[in-house]
């Protein structure tokens, strides 16, 4: 049982290395010739973002300054990273409100999964992209927190624009 081996013989008019070569060489002096830059000089110059990006979370509240979250527990429920931890409460009047409500940024997979599910269109993914932190406990945001966020909300995808134009 011998082993064949098949030697294929490759014409040089085929495959020039050289030829390969000068045509590389070529491209990286087209674009260092270019007045098109690509680079962004981040603290200056800040990126367009689209309507549809998906950051940092933010809670939306009433008139009042007070959470406009009912405690329902959806969110927790469709986090498919399992970020959210929610406590309801219920005051004497038998109105519901979160007790503890912390989103670990550092987990969550910024889906919007919550922002779609929320039936008082509370909490809402932002377009907020900056978000460094000194400690990994920084990326906890809690009620207080999230409620103090300013930034606008993503602009999900509306079925009346299928091609989100």
């Amino acid at each position: 049982m011998a082993i064949n081996v098949k030697v294929l013989d490759r014409p040089i008019a085929d495959t020039s290395y050289l030829r390969a070569t000068v045509k590389g060489m070529a491209l990286t002096l087209k674009h260092l010739v270019d007045p098109h830059k690509v680079t962004v000089q981040y603290p200056e110059e800040k990126w367009t973002l689209s309507p549809r990006w998906r950051g940092t979370h933010r809670m939306l509240t009433t008139e009042d300054g007070t959470a406009k979250c009912v405690a329902c527990g959806l969110c927790p429920t469709v986090c498919p990273a399992n970020c959210i931890k929610l406590v309801p409460g219920e005051d004497e009047e038998g109105n519901r409100y979160p007790l503890v409500f912390e989103i670990d940024e550092f987990r969550c997979i910024f889906c919007g999964y919550c922002q779609e599910v929320c039936p008082e269109e509370a909490i809402h993914v932002g377009r907020h992209y900056e978000n460094a932190e000194y400690s990994r406990d920084g990326f906890v945001y809690d009620l207080e927190r999230l409620t103090a966020q300013t930034h606008p909300v993503c602009e999900m995808w509306d079925p009346a624009d299928p091609k989100g134009e």
